[in-house]
């Protein structure tokens, strides 16, 4: 069962930052997480602060620059469908079609899709574990199959977004309004990694929102893409997953950003691919040291080596589409 709460609708940004300084309060958009955490008992709530009138978190737009505003309250499916990030950031529109299943993501916003929480069963399980305040994660030595082979410290979760690696490849920003004003926060940084507070996922402070993600214009000749392995076809998150930009220059790789999704506990940037690729055509000689790259420093539990051979897999895919 649900909690009591007490419900309200802002009628504007600032009206709904307003409401959140109260303590016990969260803020509801699409709910499609929320809803969830709160039937879990994965946190308490006292109100619930609904955005969804606000108009000017709403909508697609392409800005005086030729970049691309998304208001935070855009569905994913809009996203998906936009014909808009279609032309100029497919990899994009791919990622959000490969978000969970049609129903979420009709309902689930954009915004909502880069805070969710993490799907650990132990921190969505009735486990004081460390992102919940305690001093152990049980997943080291547990049921650790879909934990991440990157970042894992204290906490092994896996981010669940598979937006944030999309925008986190093309260079997009979320502006934030709080108590203090706004700010905007790369997406690259927008997610807290858990050697840096475990009991985090953003760096959204108390009483802020997300209210836009901003895209700049895309490069000439940039190519993106999306591609996500998981279990079922429809409302699993990734295994392994990699977002790719790149720009090419007389059949050679100008300039590549690489994130991965499904094997650290944030969108995990690959530094060692993209050096890989940098300066080369991608042959199959370049393809194949770029796949070996991609695991190089990863960590896998006891019952996730499965992940090495399959982003390696996954890595050769994408960069081989791009011969």
């Amino acid at each position: 069962m649900l909690p009591n709460f007490r419900y309200v609708h802002a009628k504007s940004v600032k009206e709904a930052v307003k409401h959140l300084s109260d303590r016990g309060t969260r803020v509801h958009a699409g709910g499609t997480d929320l809803l969830g955490c709160l039937h879990d008992h994965v946190f308490g709530v006292q109100k619930l602060v609904s955005i969804s009138r606000i108009k000017e978190l709403q909508g697609i737009t392409e800005t005086a620059k030729g970049g691309v505003r998304i208001g935070a309250l855009a569905t994913i499916t809009e996203v998906a469908e936009s014909r808009l990030i279609k032309r100029l950031y497919p990899g994009l529109a791919q990622a959000a079609s490969e978000v969970a299943s049609p129903q979420l993501r009709n309902q689930g916003t954009l915004g909502g899709n880069l805070c969710q929480k993490p799907r650990c069963w132990y921190y969505r399980g009735e486990f004081h574990c460390v992102r919940k305040g305690g001093d152990r994660c049980f997943a080291v030595g547990g049921e650790n199959q879909f934990h991440c082979i990157f970042g894992g410290e204290m906490c092994y979760i896996v981010h669940p977004s598979d937006t944030a690696p999309a925008l986190s490849v093309l260079k997009a920003s979320v502006k934030i309004s709080g108590p203090g004003g706004s700010r905007i926060v790369p997406v690259e940084t927008f997610h807290m990694p858990p050697g840096a507070d475990p009991q985090r996922e953003t760096v959204l402070e108390p009483g802020e929102i997300v209210t836009e993600i901003l895209l700049p214009p895309p490069v000439p000749g940039l190519r993106s893409s999306y591609r996500k392995v998981r279990a079922r076809r429809a409302w699993d998150f990734a295994l392994a997953g990699m977002a790719l930009a790149l720009q090419l220059e007389e059949g050679a790789v100008r300039h590549a950003r690489v994130f991965f999704s499904g094997v650290a506990p944030v969108p995990w940037r690959s530094r060692e691919v993209e050096e890989a690729i940098l300066g080369k055509r991608l042959d199959r000689e370049t393809v194949s040291k770029a796949a070996e790259a991609a695991v190089k420093g990863a960590e896998p539990m006891g019952k996730n080596g499965y992940k090495i051979p399959l982003l390696k897999a996954v890595v050769e895919e994408e960069l081989s589409a791009g011969q």
